[in-house]
This record gives C-alpha cells, structure tokens and sequence, in this order.
C-alpha cells in the first residue's frame, strides 16, 4: 500500500496558505490505509512568494527523480467532481453558506477524491502528494467556524473512514504576514479570503491547536526562511517516514 503525505496550507489567506499537501507514501504498509503524511504549509514570508505551490512541486520532483512513484494533487479538487464542488465552496456569491453546510461540502470532495484519485494511487504503492486534506476542516470549521474540532471530526469520519495522514508537516509563520500578503498581491481572492482578520486568527489559533493535540503526526517548520532552506527540512522530514 502507498502513503499518504498530506501538505496543508493553514490560512486561507493566501496563495501560501490556501493549500494543503497531502502525500501517502507506500513504505508504510497500510492495513486499511490507515496511515497517511501531512505535510500542513503555512507559508506565508517575503521570500517565499510561492510556497505551498512551489515546495510541493519541488518536493514530488526530487522524490519522482530519486526513483518512488507520486501523485501530486490538491483539495478540494483533484478530479472533476471534487473541483465542482470546490467552485461552490470558494464563490464569492456563495455568502450565505452555512457552517455545517461548507463542513459537509469539503467532506463531499474529500470523499470523491479520496476514492477516485487517491486510494487507488495508494494501492498502487504511490507516494501521494495532496493540497490540503481533514486537518484543514477540523481547522477552518471545526475551530474558525465553531462547529467544533470532535464534531467535524465526525463529520469527515464517514467520508475517509481510517485513512489519516502519517505526518502532517506545518510551515509555520504570523497569520498577519499572510494577510498583508493578500493586500500586496494582485491574485484573485476567493469567499474564505474575504473573511475577517479575526476568523483568519482563529485559523492559525486552531492550527496551533491541532499541532499540540496530534503532535504525533504533525511536525512544525519555520517558514520564513528561503525556499531552498524550508525544502530541504520538508525532504528531511520526509525521508526520515520512508
């Protein structure tokens, strides 16, 4: 079975922060795929303008390079019907959607995608990079929403039943810097981003609160450092779970 390393950008702030990977990596075993990697990306400095995108795309080149089989992918989306659904779920228009409502969306797409792109891929003994996966919901929702972390928890239970992350690696920096960021760059913003300054601290309240809660998966990295610098500890990092 594959393993999964899920790399998650925390803060919907920015482009930095919007995204999340996801990697099952396959030295792992999985019975069930109950072993999954996230890596959460909160990324937000100066310097690395590009982040997320940027260290994800570089991470599956050198391990594809290095001779293992990934998959890079993202959530929510990754496959047609998941992208549909993350459309709805980022339309600026879309203002009056509830809490438990956008919760049951993001589980909807993690569902399909889940099957449709990844387990497949982890059976095929695939390191799978994923944009994002549960702890973003349990973040974003279950924290900055208030819906709760357990009941969110719950929530996503019945959409990826036992398959967690293995390690979820979170790039670590200010939630200020990202939303400074959002004022600077001219990138299109979607409805999480026009969230006010307090939700987005929620957020990184929340991420802070899952990093202690599940330090057994998740390993913090400071972020604000060059890209080459904050690559070259996710490899590590990595490499030490395969």
């Amino acid at each position: 079975m594959g393993r999964s390393v899920n790399w998650i950008q925390e803060l919907n702030q920015t482009k930095l922060l919007q995204d999340a990977l996801t990697v099952f990596l396959d030295q792992y075993g999985f019975s069930g795929l109950e072993q999954a990697l996230t890596l959460y990306s909160n990324m937000q400095s100066e310097y690395i303008c590009k982040t997320k995108t940027t260290i994800s795309k570089i991470v599956y080149d050198k391990l594809s390079a290095e001779g293992y089989k990934v998959l890079l992918t993202r959530e929510p989306g990754g496959i047609d019907i998941s992208e549909q659904i993350r459309n709805i779920i980022l339309d600026k228009k879309n203002i009056t959607m509830e809490a438990r409502t956008e919760a049951l969306l993001y589980a909807a797409a993690r569902r399909q995608h889940l099957i449709e792109k990844v387990k497949p891929a982890l059976d095929d003994d695939y390191i799978v990079i994923c944009d994002r996966f549960v702890d973003s919901s349990l973040v974003y929702q279950g924290v900055a929403r208030k819906i709760g972390i357990d009941e969110v928890y719950q929530i996503n239970l019945f959409a990826i039943g036992d398959i967690m992350p293995d390690l979820t690696i979170f790039f670590d920096i200010p939630y200020e810097v990202g939303l400074a960021r959002i004022e600077k760059n001219a990138r299109v913003v979607d409805r999480l981003d026009l969230e006010s300054k307090e939700f987005h601290k929620k957020v990184y309240e929340g991420y802070m609160i899952i990093c202690d809660k599940y330090s057994d998966r998740i390993t913090k990295i400071d972020a604000n450092r060059t890209i080459e610098e904050v690559t070259d500890q996710v490899i590590a990092v990595i490499k030490s779970e395969l």
